[in-house]
């Protein structure tokens, strides 16, 4: 079934069933990908949060980079500079952050621009299939049936729905992804707040020293 389709639609078919490939691909490597790096941000930062308030900051640093994801890259990188002022934490979350996010986009691109491409070589292939068909029916010596009209344009849309059936997919494969990608940075921000504001308040609490008043002496007077 499948090579008489493709046979009857030409040789723009074998793009489009290329494409259909790719983007299948692509949108299966980066499912895996975003279901490996996936973290349950308030349970994380509730363990962290015990361990930075305790000041036991390597143990913070062992618990942040056990587990790879940008949401605990992110962390561990304040961690690592948990003495840093308040302005250059939130410098250095930022710039962990910035350096995740090509890593989460990375080939969303490319399934737009599948989503883009494949209705425009389906309308090639239905374009070509046509010519050829009025092509053979200019040829045609007496008259054509309506038959023969009827094939020619049905091989020329097979092309059509054959781009169609692989655009759908793709576009919705890419805003999936595309969402996944913005809950992640939503994580990454949210968990560079919060760490930045558990350092900060861990290195407060450590500086306030509790003076006790020294008991008062009763004075004796002597008769």
């Amino acid at each position: 079934m499948l090579l008489d389709f493709m046979q009857k639609g030409g040789p723009v078919m074998w793009f489009i069933l290329f494409c259909s490939v790719l983007g299948s691909a692509v949108f299966l490597e980066r499912l895996i990908y975003f279901h490996r790096i996936s973290v349950r941000v308030g349970e994380f930062m509730r363990g962290l949060a015990n361990l930075i308030h305790g000041r036991r900051y390597a143990e913070a640093q062992t618990e942040a980079a056990a587990t790879k994801g940008p949401v605990q890259r992110v962390v561990h990188s304040a961690i690592i500079r948990h003495s840093a002022p308040r302005a250059e934490l939130k410098d250095i979350v930022g710039e962990a952050g910035q350096l995740e996010v090509p890593r989460l986009e990375r080939r969303l691109g490319m399934l737009a621009t599948l989503a883009f491409l494949t209705p425009m070589l389906g309308l090639l292939g239905t374009v070509a299939g046509l010519i050829e068909a009025f092509q053979r029916i200019a040829a045609t010596t007496g008259l054509t049936s309506s038959a023969e009209i009827g094939n020619g344009i049905y091989q020329a849309l097979i092309t059509t729905a054959a781009g169609l059936a692989v655009c759908i997919p793709c576009a919705m494969g890419y805003a999936y992804l595309s969402a996944r990608a913005n809950a992640v940075i939503h994580d990454m921000e949210r968990a560079g707040i919060e760490v930045v504001n558990l350092l900060v308040e861990s290195r407060q609490h450590s500086d306030i020293i509790e003076f006790n008043e020294p008991p008062r002496r009763t004075e004796t007077h002597s008769p």
